[in-house]
């Protein structure tokens, strides 16, 4: 009976390395897939991230929190955000609440680069979750929502 129970973990442990390996790679793949379809825009990753997160943020971010939400080190975010200030998609205004921070603020240039990037997202959507059930997809975000709440450093593990 031991045998089978080492067994078991054996194998729950090779699933598990291979979930998280998969995790990565499709990240990864899934990235790329979406650079491919936006270079001909001139949209790297780390500017396509910043457009969207800023689209999407119910309010404009501060530097600071940008950072956070994209997961991108200071003196990147500020290359990417003078580049994308110069072409005229964003502006920093004085924050209303904190004088001494600046808030980035979206300008109308950006609205047909959100559409383009907000086009590549959803084909890419449907190109790679073709012949994948709904059921599967629900299941694959409960076990994510769990590995999220395990990972969260309130929970103490």
């Amino acid at each position: 009976m031991k045998k089978d129970t080492e067994c078991v973990s054996s194998a729950d442990t090779d699933q598990r390395h291979q979930f998280g390996h998969s995790i990565g790679l499709v990240g990864r793949l899934w990235r790329l897939e979406i650079d491919r379809r936006l270079a001909p825009f001139g949209l790297t990753e780390a500017r396509w991230r910043i457009l969207l997160t800023l689209a999407r943020a119910a309010e404009p971010l501060q530097q600071k929190t940008l950072a956070e939400y994209v997961g991108v080190q200071g003196p990147t975010l500020v290359r990417t955000l003078d580049a994308l200030a110069h072409e005229g998609l964003l502006e920093r205004r004085a924050d209303t609440e904190d004088k001494r921070a600046r808030s980035i603020h979206l300008t109308p240039l950006a609205e047909p680069i959100l559409a383009h990037i907000d086009a590549a997202l959803r084909a890419v959507r449907e190109d790679i979750f073709v012949d994948i059930p709904p059921e599967d997809v629900g299941t694959c975000l409960r076990v994510f929502d769990q590995l999220l709440t395990n990972l969260s450093p309130n929970t103490g593990r």
